[in-house]
């Protein structure tokens, strides 16, 4: 099995694509992990692993063959790098090293919307099958008729297609007439091994100082991109109604420049993108979520996971994750006094009570472990498919 992402970033479906490629590894099952791309233009992320320091933008080969893909030891999924095939994303010579590593694999898994384009290009022709899993918001990106024209075309091309809920699975058969059972619906989920929360408070110090946080103050963590859908302008605002209050931003973006000349950003830590955010939320009181689009948050798992409590826009499915009242609430979006509000009241209340719902809700619904054995019948059914002579 050959899984594909975007580039290294330490973003949601990277995250899901290393997490799963390190459990089906575990379990014995053939796995390779790689990148069109390197990490992006601007800091590059840097990870310590065991005493060393890594440029996760060097390029390294793809090799999926089964002789590569045992772990010669157990390797955290946060620090498990993935091989690059080139410069850009979409460039040819990216899209011939992707055909050349996909003739090893039995089926390719495509995490995102550029390893759908990549994966449709570029195994054309061939005998190896792909999936794609799409962990967005569908009705986000199929706003608009080039969005849908573009999107249903490199759909078509692929064996399978899994989303999160059975309402993204409705919008996408709708708008990209997909045949019945195309369409597969596995929720989002994390290794629970991946976010241990703080035992103490004497680590959550230690976490923070790793990272250069202060270490007694009201700290709110904030991960994603900083780009316009991710809305990091509505969490400043809502810094500047809270004084007391420090975040701490996860992630790079276009709009970083910009909205680090925000009155507020003076209390803002702007940490870029992390190699592994387990550190954050074990630092962190709370975390905010801000978004107008959302499918199920990767990083509202991951915070529930680490015992963190959300405050997070009711946007997409955020809900499933985010249980208002019990883990953290739920705010409109677009609205900064709501959030600074909710925010305020989450950061008074019993924060450890609402950690701890939120840690066993999230370990019951959405723990990898649950979920393995569901894409392993399914990467199964796609290799069976493909080898099957057609009459």
């Amino acid at each position: 099995m050959l899984h594909l992402i975007s580039d290294q970033r330490r973003a949601g479906a990277q995250n899901f694509a290393r997490d799963l490629h390190r459990e089906l590894r575990r379990r014995g099952q053939a796995s390779a992990l790689c990148a069109l791309a390197p990490q992006p233009a601007g800091r590059p992320a840097v990870e310590t692993h065991r005493g060393r320091r890594t440029d996760l933008s060097a390029d390294r080969a793809c090799d999926p063959s089964p002789e590569a893909s045992p772990d010669r030891e157990e390797e955290p999924a946060a620090t498990l790098r993935a091989a690059v095939l080139g410069a850009g994303r979409l460039r040819p010579g990216t899209l011939r090293a992707l055909r050349s590593a996909a003739r090893s694999a039995d089926v390719v898994l495509a995490h995102g919307s550029d390893t759908l384009a990549a994966c449709a290009l570029a195994l054309a022709g061939t005998r190896t099958p792909f999936v794609y899993v799409s962990v967005g918001h569908p009705r986000y990106w199929t706003a608009t008729r080039l969005r849908r024209a573009r999107g249903g075309t490199l759909m078509h091309r692929a064996a399978a297609v899994t989303t999160l809920t059975d309402e993204a699975r409705t919008v996408l058969e709708e708008q990209f007439h997909l045949p019945d059972g195309k369409v597969h619906v596995i929720p989002n989920s994390r290794a629970a091994e991946s976010y241990p929360p703080a035992d103490s408070r004497d680590d959550r110090r230690a976490a923070r100082h790793a990272l250069g946080l202060p270490a007694d103050v009201l700290l709110v963590a904030w991960i994603g991109a900083i780009a316009p859908e991710k809305r990091l302008d509505l969490a400043l605002d809502v810094l500047d109604r809270l004084p007391d209050v420090r975040l701490a931003v996860a992630g790079d973006g276009p709009l970083r420049d910009v909205l680090a000349r925000h009155p507020a950003a003076a209390r803002a830590h702007f940490l870029g993108a992390l190699p592994d955010p387990a550190p954050l939320y074990r630092a962190a009181d709370a975390l905010l979520l801000t978004s107008d689009s959302e499918g199920v948050p990767g990083a509202l798992i991951e915070a529930a996971l680490a015992g963190v409590p959300a405050v997070a826009t009711d946007v997409g499915w955020v809900r499933e994750v985010v249980r208002d009242g019990a883990t953290g609430a739920l705010v409109a979006p677009g609205d900064p006094l709501a959030l600074a509000e909710a925010l305020g009241k989450v950061l008074a209340c019993n924060r450890a009570g609402l950690g701890a719902a939120a840690r066993a809700h999230a370990l019951e619904h959405f723990e990898l472990g649950a979920v393995v054995d569901d894409w392993q019948r399914l990467v199964t059914e796609v290799w069976v498919d493909s080898t099957t002579p057609r009459s």
